[in-house]
């Protein structure tokens, strides 16, 4: 061996050998005392926007949360642990070289970092030094767990761990968890209690009970099965704890808004301290869960068990109310958050679409084919049917998307590309849509895809705010603050478009029929969708102000028997718009005027330009996209049919018929629809005056506008202020023709003060 070898391995030799003592030196060096000391630990407690408490994570009366020794801490909670964590605890010195090599072995096998073999003291190490899950991570905490063995007694080191783990929801150690999950004190907890804690400790957001009930009882019983396995609690005990509910029937610690304040606490750190306000209102919250719990009794004969809602704000998107079900403590399924959970909003995608299209020079005069048609499929013919199970032939956007007709939607989607649709999609906040659009094919325009409904309801205050997406807020927004990511998705110009025509109860009488819950004291744009089955009703209601979106079903996806949008989620929209109302000023929609819009008298029938032998209607369209051509359809009182609708009109007797006659029910070809004779209206309590209104619209006027006379007297527009009293109304029509209704106003106006 030469010379320079030698000195080589000489030196390398010293190097090891200076290392090993260096390292030797550091973990003899004794661990700082402020290291280990216990923390000083303050409460923590989620406030309203109006400073109520909602929840408190730490001691319930905001004192300090007391340190545990080893020996208050219940056996059954170090037993269970240990047998998670950590089960050769007491026979290594830090690093357990079996579970380190068989770490390594899985770990090349999978070419990642698949098991660390954290002991419970290298955890203790990480959690007193943090460091991350790498290698050169694990190599830190290995160096300290041996330095931390040297120094501390196995006993010391478990104290120590079982006071810092994070368990979820802002808690740190076991006696606040204990505190949180089970209005109980970590010094005496039943085995079941104690596994709950344990499982929580390798993933506290993703096994936490208040937000995956499921998930928690699986890892409960994992941990169970590694007690019984190492042999550290009877057979009896387990099957008792095996059989034990999640979570108790009801905390008595300030826990309010239960689904809103376990999802914040997500978000937030791991150890937040002090008190933080949150946008929530709690009256508003209070009102409208009792508002759920209504929807559900009434609806159980129907076979519907859970329900949910979600509030925002539509300028700075704080989330004012947030019921994820019926009752949190009811069952492991009212744990279950509805407002977040995956499902199909069915019709309820369709304004983005239509929004979709008006960006690409459709027009809400549009028509567009509501016949009978099949679309080819990787799974085969695909031919959309409608709600009626009818077809309606040639129908105006404004009436497919009012109305919610399907067949028409498809063929939009069809034109305009399932790919773009999807594209529209994302940029709007449905970030639950992961498929390709290939996956979802032309039943994106149905809503086939899962979302949740607080996507969605971000969504529709997007169409409020122009057509701009911009993220929700948990927390109150100070006066002027304004989110400043913002993502465009629509046009301002299109936003306003759709929302003119959620709100318009003419066009949707075809499809909805004059009784609907939709029709509001003030100005609402509302949108309901029903998933394959029955199994998910959703309704959306948006103001100037204010958004709100409702889902009816069942958590495990039981269908509802016959129950839709309008009959399942659309009363429960009804009513929770009416609550919002009386917190928040309704406002006003965005008027198309406000981005250009014009109004052009066009055909209902052929969308374009009226002539004196159309049936002429006033529709918006925004700057440039005026229908030039006149309507060629009608001639001397009858329809010329285009190609497309030849068959159709053919099999529904319409060969030479205006579609717009006079219904067969009625005596006369004018008549009025709203009020209908012997109707009877209470005015809703705690709505400002102005909001208290009701439309006056008949069928047929033929050319002109039609004159109204309430009790004698002429009446400007359509829309009249309600009075108590008997009244009546008079229509009439420029050729003479006329109509009257008798109804009933009950009720007064309660002026109470409308928050900001």
């Amino acid at each position: 061996m030469t010379r320079q070898r030698l000195r080589i391995l000489a030196f390398v030799a010293g190097a090891v050998a200076g290392g090993a003592v260096a390292l030797g030196v550091w973990v003899a060096w004794p661990v700082p005392r402020d290291l280990t000391a216990p923390p000083h630990v303050t409460s923590f407690t989620l406030l309203d926007r109006n400073g109520l408490a909602l929840r408190s994570t730490r001691a319930a009366d905001g004192s300090q949360q007391r340190w545990l020794t080893l020996g208050e801490i219940d056996a059954d909670v170090l037993a269970a642990f240990i047998a998670s964590e950590d089960h050769r605890f007491y026979e290594h010195h830090g690093v357990d070289l079996r579970a380190l090599g068989r770490a390594i072995a899985q770990n090349v096998r999978a070419r990642r970092v698949h098991s660390g073999a954290s002991t419970i003291t290298m955890q203790l190490a990480r959690l007193l030094r943090p460091s991350g899950r790498t290698w050169r991570g694990k190599l830190f905490q290995a160096l300290w767990a041996l330095r931390l063995e040297r120094h501390l007694s196995k006993q010391e080191i478990l104290e120590q761990y079982l006071n810092r783990v994070p368990l979820g929801q802002g808690s740190i150690g076991v006696e606040a968890a204990a505190a949180l999950y089970f209005n109980a004190s970590a010094t005496r907890l039943s085995l079941g209690q104690a596994a709950l804690l344990a499982g929580l400790a390798s993933a506290p957001s993703a096994d936490n009970p208040f937000v995956a009930p499921e998930r928690a009882r699986a890892r409960r019983a994992l941990v169970l099965g590694r007690v019984a396995r190492y042999g550290y609690a009877s057979e009896d005990a387990l099957d008792r704890a095996r059989h034990e509910p999640v979570m108790p029937q009801r905390s008595t610690v300030p826990f309010l808004a239960p689904h809103f304040t376990s999802r914040v606490l997500q978000w937030l750190d791991d150890s937040p301290q002090g008190a933080w306000r949150t946008s929530l209102d709690l009256p508003l919250q209070t009102a409208l869960e009792g508002e759920v719990r209504h929807t559900v009794y009434g609806l159980a004969d129907w076979g519907v068990r859970e329900a949910a809602l979600v509030v925002l704000r539509n300028s700075t998107g704080e989330v004012l109310a947030w019921v994820g079900s019926p009752d949190f403590w009811a069952d492991s399924a009212g744990q279950v958050d509805m407002v977040v959970s995956l499902r199909q909003p069915g019709s309820a995608l369709k304004p983005f679409l239509y929004g979709l299209a008006f960006d690409r020079g459709f027009t809400p005069a549009s028509v567009l084919p509501d016949v009978p048609r099949a679309y080819a499929t990787t799974t085969g013919p695909y031919q959309p049917r409608n709600y009626d199970r009818r077809f309606h032939g040639p129908v105006r956007a404004r009436e497919a998307l009012a109305s919610s007709y399907n067949v028409p939607a498809v063929a939009l989607a069809d034109r305009l590309g399932a790919g773009s649709v999807l594209g529209v999609l994302h940029t709007a906040g449905f970030a639950s849509l992961t498929h390709s659009a290939e996956y979802y094919g032309l039943g994106l325009a149905l809503g086939n895809g899962d979302v949740t409904l607080l996507e969605l309801a971000n969504a529709y205050r997007g169409l409020a705010a122009g057509g701009l997406w911009n993220p929700i807020q948990w927390r109150a927004v100070a006066p002027g603050e304004r989110s400043i990511e913002n993502r465009r998705f629509m046009s301002a110009g299109s936003a306003a478009l759709v929302l003119d025509i959620l709100a318009d109860p003419v066009a949707r009488i075809p499809g909805f029929g004059i009784d609907t819950p939709f029709d509001f004291p003030f100005p609402a744009a509302v949108k309901t969708g029903t998933s394959h089955h029955f199994t998910d009703n959703w309704a959306v209601g948006v103001t100037g102000e204010f958004t709100v979106a409702v889902w009816v079903g069942n958590f495990d996806g039981q269908p509802m028997r016959g129950v839709s949008g309008v009959t399942g989620a659309g009363p429960l929209l009804h009513r929770a718009m009416l609550v919002t109302a009386r917190y928040y000023e309704p406002g006003a929609l965005q008027s198309p005027t406000s981005t250009g819009a014009v109004r052009v008298r066009v055909c209902a029938l052929s969308g374009l330009r009226a002539t004196q032998d159309c049936p002429g209607v006033d529709e918006w369209f925004s700057p440039g996209t005026e229908p030039s051509a006149v309507c060629d359809w009608h001639r001397g009182g009858e329809v010329v049919w285009p190609d497309a609708y030849e068959e159709w009109a053919d099999q529904n007797g319409l060969p030479s018929t205006d579609l717009h006659q006079p219904p067969p029910s009625s005596t006369h070809g004018f008549h009025i629809v709203s009020p209908r004779p012997g109707d009877r209206y209470e005015i809703p309590p705690g709505i400002a005056r102005r909001y208290a209104t009701i439309a006056f619209r008949a069928t047929n006027p033929g050319s002109g506008a039609v004159r109204w006379f309430l009790d004698g007297q002429p009446v400007a527009g359509t829309r009249w202020i309600l009075v108590p009293g008997r009244h009546v109304v008079r229509a009439v029509t420029p050729s003479g023709q006329s109509d009257e209704a008798s109804f009933e106003v009950t009720g007064g106006i309660d002026n109470v003060a409308q928050r900001p």
